[in-house]
């Protein structure tokens, strides 16, 4: 597994290998960003975008978090670094392409469904139990048509999409871009155990791109 110095090391064959043999990208990219689409993803680390994507650098503005989690619009108290990544990348950098990808094997989706830390709000876990509690609503739901076991756990980790995707709806500058046209919001899960990335419809339901 790699540490600090096996991360060095990753550096230093970025240099002297993917820098410099796109050095003129870099070039054009130390000028300024303009990504096509931006990325909501699982801080897991099993699910990179730009390896899932297989994308170069510049081509997606990323945000990564527990679950892939949007929260709903809101102004009042506390840090909100999804929205303010959101809010640059729609009304600053302008992207006409929203995507969020959850995932499978994803622990934010597993512990708001067996609700793990539900009993450690000043504790160790709380911040965790607060941030997936934005998931509560639709696990009554899992729960009473799947149960508890591995289809309620897909439900949920695709579920993660579908919340978000709503969250990002409730956002002025989001709803007012989906409106005129200038804006696609797009829904995807990737399965790790076998490497296929699903792509949710207008239905809501996921198929294998």
């Amino acid at each position: 597994m790699a540490g600090f110095r096996e991360l060095i090391g990753g550096y230093h064959r970025f240099r002297n290998e993917g820098w410099s043999q796109q050095r003129a990208r870099w070039a054009e990219l130390s000028e300024g960003q303009s990504p096509k689409v931006m990325v909501i993803a699982c801080s897991d680390s099993r699910v990179d975008p730009a390896q899932i994507f297989d994308t170069s650098p510049g081509e997606i503005f990323v945000v990564r978090n527990v679950a892939n989690l949007v929260p709903p619009f809101e102004m009042g108290g506390g840090r909100h670094g999804v929205s303010a990544a959101l809010e640059f990348a729609v009304t600053q950098l302008e992207v006409p392409e929203i995507v969020v990808m959850g995932h499978g094997a994803c622990g934010g989706a597993h512990a708001a469904l067996t609700q793990r830390f539900a009993d450690a709000e000043n504790g160790e876990g709380g911040f965790i139990a607060h941030w997936v509690d934005m998931l509560e609503g639709a696990r009554e739901r899992i729960v009473a048509e799947h149960g508890e076991g591995p289809a309620a756990v897909r439900a949920m980790e695709q579920e993660t999409v579908r919340v978000s995707i709503r969250n990002l709806r409730t956002f002025p500058f989001v709803a007012e871009r989906e409106a005129a046209g200038k804006l696609t919001i797009h829904g995807a899960y990737f399965a790790i155990a076998d490497g296929v990335l699903h792509v949710m419809g207008d239905d809501g339901s996921f198929a294998a791109a």
